[in-house]
């Protein structure tokens, strides 16, 4: 069966301060995601998910997904912010969905064996889709086995500013043991530092492994996904902004045993739209990309 490829699309974009994931970055306008999905199409994927908010379908067939529907199975997904469980509502003052589990999800009526996971405003390289697709074309037996892509986190950092990584602990051979959300990372030579609350300056290396969430599972995350929202909902579900985050699912799932992670190390380097500076630097560095002949002047001719 070739996986499908869940793409994370409904964000708002508050930091870069609009629809980040329409925004013309290619030499002909393409979005990032054009690129994310023709990646996707070269690696053998057999379907695209698109998870945005029901307000957006319109807009957004029209600006994205018509492009591809003669090249791949193209479905959308909803989340919504009352797709909650029986005995649950929404808390008063709460106006945003319940985050990147949540909207991962909102995806399992589309989802019929394993799949990828990607966030519409990250490029994350044709090599990191290939690995997911051989990876996810694997057949499997016993505790599920999920994939994560990992980079270093020099080749993550933002020219626009201070970025948020989850910095990822491993063991030698390449089992995911944690994830540590680490925010206000900047560029330092080589490397990278952060300051604290306190003034203490942290510094990192730059090879430290980074998930930019991009994830192969097979259908048993769902379940995990399901059980994990309704303990959220039980014990967060009265907050107005509250989040349920899939790496925090997936860690839960590590340490319990119900899951194993394999780390598929990516040389690319990531490149994305967080602040509105990072757009210029973006628009080089696939230019840069067509310049050398790996992707078309023009992607969907």
């Amino acid at each position: 069966m070739k996986p499908t490829l869940v793409i994370l699309a409904a964000g708002i974009g508050r930091r870069y301060g609009g629809l980040k994931q329409l925004e013309p970055v290619g030499p002909a306008g393409e979005t990032i995601m054009d690129y994310s999905i023709y990646d996707a199409v070269r690696a053998g994927f057999g379907q695209v998910v698109f998870v945005i908010r029901p307000e957006m379908e319109g807009a957004f067939h029209e600006t994205i997904g018509r492009r591809y529907e003669q090249r791949i199975p193209v479905a959308y997904a909803h989340q919504r912010l009352d797709a909650v469980p029986a005995g649950f509502a929404v808390p008063p003052g709460r106006s945003k969905p319940w985050g990147t589990g949540q909207a991962v999800l909102s995806a399992a009526d589309r989802v019929r064996g394993p799949f990828a996971v990607a966030n519409a405003d990250d490029f994350y390289g044709a090599g990191a889709f290939a690995a997911l697709s051989a990876f996810l074309q694997e057949q499997q037996t016993g505790t599920p086995v999920y994939a994560m892509v990992g980079y270093a986190l020099r080749n993550t950092l933002s020219e626009g500013g201070a970025v948020s990584r989850a910095v990822c602990r491993h063991s030698p051979d390449g089992w995911l043991v944690d994830i540590v959300e680490t925010v206000g990372i900047e560029p330092d030579g080589r490397g990278a530092r952060r300051t604290d609350e306190h003034g203490h300056v942290h510094r990192f290396g730059g090879d430290e492994t980074v998930s930019m969430n991009l994830w192969g599972f097979v259908p048993a995350l769902l379940d995990e996904l399901r059980r994990a929202f309704e303990r959220f909902l039980r014990e967060r579900g009265g907050s107005a902004d509250a989040e349920l985050y899939l790496p925090a699912v997936v860690q839960d799932a590590i340490k319990a045993g119900r899951a194993r992670v394999k780390v598929l190390p990516s040389p690319d380097r990531w490149c994305g739209i967080t602040n509105p500076r990072d757009k210029d630097g973006v628009v080089r560095f696939l230019g840069q990309l067509v310049e050398q002949g790996q992707y078309p002047p023009k992607l969907w001719d």
